[in-house]
């Protein structure tokens, strides 16, 4: 199957599961989007093995070298897991037992104590996630991970949204995925992207009718 195809299966697939909806909708940014997108209800054992399916192809797809995978608190937990137990099965991988690690939002006082959960950080570390909005997960990931001896290798989400931050006034000249790749250096890897709903779209009859305001929202806060 073709990256385009699998691309394309992921949006239907978000579609069926409610994960991504057309309408108009007020986002954390404050501004009103023709489109949702919330990994959040990909909320059963079968939606999110298929979910972490797609987050293993996209990652072996993408040639990044690994050694292991970071869930930051709390999306990034159970996606981690889940992830980790696709890779391990891939055929591609022969056999291979990949290793995840998550963080505590606060540090633990007694038994292993700490903010580090899993196997031990070493090597290059993939950090998981559903979206970047602000880049604040990535930062903190990033930090943990260099401070545990490890080496942040790329960031895999679900969605690139592929927008600008800032107010319409005073928009930034990038968005949080190239500002990631700026600042730390590593590649983001996202499953599918605000082009791949777009081209869904305009082959979908019945989806014709959000295609302009996804595009004038496109022309307005994306980059290339």
């Amino acid at each position: 199957m073709s990256d385009t195809s699998i691309r394309q299966d992921f949006v239907r697939y978000a579609l069926d599961r409610g994960v991504l909806r057309f309408g108009s909708f007020t986002v954390k940014s404050g501004r009103i989007s023709p489109y949702f997108f919330n990994t959040g209800l990909f909320d059963s054992g079968q939606s999110l093995g298929r979910l972490a399916q797609f987050y293993a192809q996209a990652l072996l797809r993408s040639g990044v070298q690994f050694d292991m995978l970071f869930g930051p608190a709390y999306k990034g937990i159970p996606l981690a897991a889940a992830v980790a137990v696709e890779l391990s099965r891939d055929p591609a991988l022969k056999g291979r037992d990949v290793p995840y690690a998550y963080n505590r939002k606060e540090a633990k006082d007694h038994g292993e104590g700490g903010v580090l959960v899993g196997a031990p950080i070493r090597g290059r570390v993939v950090i998981i996630d559903d979206v970047i909005t602000a880049g604040t997960s990535v930062r903190e990931s990033e930090a943990l991970i260099r401070a545990a001896g490890g080496e942040p290798a790329a960031v895999l989400i679900a969605l690139d949204r592929k927008e600008r931050a800032g107010s319409d006034g005073a928009l930034s000249a990038h968005s949080a995925v190239q500002d990631v790749t700026r600042l730390y250096g590593m590649p983001v890897v996202s499953v599918v992207s605000l082009d791949d709903i777009m081209a869904f779209l305009s082959g979908d009859p019945d989806l014709a009718e959000h295609q302009a305001a996804v595009q004038a929202y496109r022309q307005r806060y994306g980059v290339d």
